[in-house]
This record gives structure tokens, C-alpha cells and sequence, in this order.
């Protein structure tokens, strides 16, 4: 029985990242990647090792609601923990990802097709975090916010190789609380809706509210 071509597209992008630990990226063949998987070269007709590279960020992205909703309190709380989840489970293959985000900086193809991937990183985030409405601010405006945010921590993240993400956590903290002031002075311009018509720009001060309860942050 054939495998579902997602179901070959993760298990090559997995056994790519193994592979990635000792081969340059560009340098892996798909003769190789079936070997890995242990599946025959035919079942992986029509996929390319580009397919593998752009399925990367949505394999890890469904990390972020493995757990189901976060417990924290502000929206804040509950984005730190579901993105926190993205990196943890991207540790488990450090070496291969590192390599692949690499060669994606190298490759023209791969890089235009980023922005969308952080795109959808940035909404699943929201969704999983309870976010993804209107609320605050309009949904486009958090994703455009949240895809920096999960830019400028993968950046960390990359440098942090003492498996306590220290990094990590600093730099998401202080991108989300960066995000977080961006969106609040935002929002006073933005005419909230009701049932009668737009209200008036909300003049609220920013709060400054406690960090995290599952994963300790800086």
C-alpha cells in the first residue's frame, strides 16, 4: 500500500534532517532520504528535496497545540508557552534544522517563500494561544507582529547550544513584550466595533503583567 504523499513528505523531511547532520543540505539526494527512511526510492515519485525544505516550518508549527490551550493569564503568557513548544520540539533535530535554515538563506526559491511560511507559524501560534480573532488588534496586524516575534527568536535560537534556552527565552520575551507595547499604542487609533458603530480610540496605559507559568522565563 502506498503512504499518503504528506505522510512521504514528513517522513523525508525527518530522515533529510538526520541526514543534515553530516551532509550539507544541498548535497542530499533522495536515493539517500529513502535509504534513511527505509522506504523504497518510488514512493517518493514527485517529491523534491524543495518540498521537504517548505514543509519544515508547518511539521513544527503543529507543535505549538500539542499540548492543547496554555494556561497563562495574558495573551502574552499564553504565546510565550505555545511558541516555546515550536523551539523544544525543534531542539530534538538542532543540527539538520540549522543546516536546512542555511541553505534556505542561500537559495533564492526558498527564501521568497518564507515570509508566507512565517505567516502561517505566526497565525497557528494565535490560534493555539486562543488569539486568532480581532481582539486588541485586527487578526492580520498580530500575525504580521507574531511572524517577527518567531523570526527574531529563531535567530537566538540558533545560537543557543547549551540546551537550557536561555537565549531563546530571553529573546521571545522581549519580542513579545516589544509586540506587546507596538500593538497597545496601535490599538488607540484603531475604532473598536459594537453594536451601534465604531467607539473611540481606546487611551488605555499599557500593563506590564508577569511572565509565564509553564516555562520559566527570563
Amino acid at each position: 500500500m502506498e503512504a499518503e504523499t504528506g505522510d512521504i513528505v514528513e517522513l523525508g523531511l525527518l530522515a533529510a534532517l538526520r541526514l543534515a547532520e553530516d551532509t550539507p543540505w544541498g548535497d542530499i539526494t533522495l536515493t539517500a532520504i529513502a535509504e534513511e527512511t527505509g522506504l523504497p526510492l518510488s514512493e517518493f515519485y514527485g517529491v523534491t528535496r524543495d518540498d521537504l525544505a517548505n514543509a519544515f516550518d508547518a511539521y513544527f508549527d503543529r507543535a505549538m497545540s500539542a499540548e492543547g490551550p496554555p494556561g497563562g493569564d495574558s495573551p502574552r503568557e499564553r504565546l510565550f508557552d505555545v511558541i516555546m513548544l515550536r523551539f523544544e520540539a525543534m531542539e530534538d533535530h538542532r543540527a539538520g534544522a540549522v543546516a536546512l535554515m542555511r541553505d534556505r538563506e542561500r537559495t533564492p526559491r526558498l527564501l521568497l517563500r518564507l515570509p508566507a511560511h512565517r505567516a502561517a507559524s505566526a497565525h497557528w501560534a494565535l490560534a493555539s494561544a486562543g488569539l486568532d480573532d480581532d481582539s486588541g488588534a485586527p487578526l492580520g496586524l498580530k500575525v504580521a507582529a507574531i511572524a517577527f516575534v518567531i523570526a527574531q527568536t529563531e535567530r537566538a535560537w540558533r545560537k543557543d547550544k547549551n540546551g537550557d534556552f536561555a537565549l531563546t527565552m530571553a529573546a521571545l520575551d522581549k519580542a513579545l513584550r516589544a509586540a506587546e507595547g507596538r500593538m497597545q499604542r496601535l490599538n488607540r487609533y484603531i475604532p473598536k466595533k459594537s453594536k451601534s458603530g465604531p467607539d473611540e480610540p481606546d487611551d488605555a496605559e499599557e500593563t506590564h503583567e508577569p511572565t509565564r507559568p509553564r516555562h520559566q522565563s527570563p
